[in-house]
């Protein structure tokens, strides 16, 4: 039997004590919502009542339609009058569902307790979004045999569509094509406001969930007093990619370009003599960065933030690899003689606040200028301006030669767009790489029996959501890395076959290779050819993988 959507007049369900009419008498007579009396019934904690409770139903139903679609507009309108017809107080959890996750982040459901569930479906649509998000925020402090409880009673209420999409939600698997862009821009619909305040608003923030009500109930006002705030870490502005330096003058005309080092991203505050050091996730992690803090206080002025990689250097002065840069974040014990072994040294590239000011709307050269009167030259990112495509390669073939990973190439005019991957900079590597996100692995033969060898590797395809398939590698790998990611890998299984491990997209490897093929044999059209692993991305989520759009425009298709 298809599932039916529940009148507002229905019974309260099964197992109910309280009959439909007296339950619902009780509401009107102000003294419990159908929903508390209901959510008491079940041993859930009732959230705000509102006039205006949303069925998961009706968000499932919006998600299939988006998922859908293909058409960009449509997504935005589907989402847009779902996020009209929402009650204030439910919208964060609407706007969370749709972008993927839950407001609780990990409530201790994964893989293995979603198969070991055994549970009735519901026939008719009675569970509403409050509720949901009750139950999870419950399981999110619950012991495991409460959490199994709770995780039973939510499934054993609904219809197999929402389960469907429970299941996907809890173990973040969700792909319906709500990108975080398409949500803005739809959130932006709903609220009349202008998606460009919108979508800065989002990156103060740091997603569109902490402004969604705002945005709803407050309008434009809602978001004004979403800014850049000491102490809070912005997102960080993102890179596009540039076949070499001639490009980039051609998109750009004159332009900055910088040393892309190959460290670990990191945002400094400072505020009233006190440091915080952000990772590029926007982590804390500022107790595994002492000589970082040290350097920050020694720089004059008042309040700051700054953008920048630190990493390890060797003692001529050369980089050492990613993997001994990361090792500082990954060591909370006998920091000092880690420290004394392995010291950070950082590089500034940009200032986003100084002296009371934020600067993120000035233009980069106005940026930079105030950076390099700030701090020491040693500590800022090597750096030229040129309209010389000659000057230009020059200076990359010298970042290359001292161990750098390439350069970035910078409008001049363009201001800090937090968040965004846009084409006001642009990377410049020395080999065409991809961070591209791995979605099995075939078990290996031979001397590699035993480990998890082939990978299968995606790009994140912003339009229809979720990654596309650009091919397979076992390349590269040594037995250190096969050993890790085999563990790795086994952890975010999802499912298997007899030759393959079909894991969560959450690992993020950088992937070297000679050229790019039109392929029918994969979703994307395109195949990568004599790909091969460089290093395990670490530093990154998967959201921040390159994208498929990315990948034809190097391709040139």
């Amino acid at each position: 039997m298809a599932p039916l959507s529940r009148d507002r007049e229905a019974a309260a369900g099964p197992g109910n004590d309280l009959t439909c009419d007296h339950a619902l008498t009780i509401a009107a007579q102000g003294l419990v919502s159908d929903q508390e009396a209901g959510a008491k019934q079940r041993g859930i904690s009732s959230p705000v009542p509102s006039a205006h409770l949303m069925l998961l139903l009706d968000l499932v139903d919006t998600s299939r339609r988006v998922t859908e679609t293909s058409r960009r507009l449509e997504k935005i309108e589907l989402i847009a009058g779902l996020l009209r017809r929402t009650a204030p107080g439910e919208i964060e959890t609407v706007v969370a569902f749709l972008s993927g996750y839950t407001q609780q982040g990990k409530v201790g459901v994964g893989y293995a307790s979603l198969r070991a569930l055994e549970s009735a479906t519901a026939e008719i649509a009675t569970l509403q979004i409050g509720e949901v998000d009750a139950a999870l925020t419950e399981m999110a402090r619950a012991t495991p045999q409460r959490r199994r409880e709770l995780l039973q009673n939510l499934m054993a209420r609904s219809t197999p569509p929402e389960q469907s999409f429970l299941k996907a939600l809890l173990v973040g698997e969700l792909r319906q094509g709500a990108l975080e862009g398409i949500m803005l821009d739809a959130l932006a619909k709903a609220s009349g406001t202008r998606p460009e305040h919108l979508r800065r608003a989002a990156m103060m923030a740091g997603d569109a969930v902490r402004i969604a009500r705002a945005a709803m109930e407050e309008g434009e006002a809602g978001l004004a007093r979403y800014d850049v705030e000491l102490m809070r870490p912005v997102q960080p502005m993102l890179a596009q990619t540039a076949e070499d330096a001639g490009e980039a003058i051609a998109e750009l005309g004159r332009a900055a370009f910088e040393y892309k080092f190959d460290g670990a991203r990191v945002q400094a505050h400072r505020a009233s003599g006190d440091v915080r050091i952000f990772s590029r996730a926007l982590n804390d992690v500022t107790a595994a960065a002492p000589e970082i803090v040290e350097a920050v206080l020694a720089l004059p002025g008042g309040d700051l933030i700054l953008d920048g990689e630190v990493l390890c250097l060797a003692p001529d002065g050369r980089p050492l690899p990613f993997q001994v840069t990361a090792r500082r974040f990954g060591r909370k014990l006998d920091l000092e003689r880690i420290r004394g072994e392995l010291p950070l040294t950082p590089f500034w590239f940009d200032l986003l606040y100084a002296d009371g000011q934020s600067l993120m709307d000035e233009p980069q050269h106005r940026r930079f200028e105030t950076l390099t009167r700030l701090a020491p030259d040693g500590s800022v990112t090597p750096h030229i301006v040129t309209a010389s495509p000659e000057e230009a390669d020059e200076f990359v073939r010298g970042a290359i030669e001292r161990g750098h990973e390439g350069v970035m190439a910078k409008s001049l005019e363009a201001a800090y767009a937090a968040g965004s991957r846009g084409q006001s900079w642009l990377k410049i590597k020395h080999a065409h790489t991809l961070d591209l996100v791995i979605l099995a692995a075939e078990w290996g033969s031979g001397r590699r029996r035993g480990w998890l060898s082939n990978l299968h590797l995606g790009a994140h395809d912003t339009d229809k959501g979720g990654f596309a398939m650009l091919g397979k590698t076992f390349k590269g790998l040594t037995d250190q890395m096969l050993e890790w990611q085999t563990a790795e890998l086994l952890k975010a299984e999802i499912g298997r076959d007899d030759h393959t491990v079909y894991v969560e997209p959450r690992l993020v490897a950088e992937i070297a290779f000679n050229e790019i093929q039109v392929s029918p044999r994969y979703a994307s059209g395109m195949a990568l050819r004599f790909a091969r692993v460089k290093r395990y991305r670490t530093d990154k989520s998967a959201a921040e993988a390159d994208t498929v759009e990315t990948v034809r425009r190097i391709a040139g298709l």
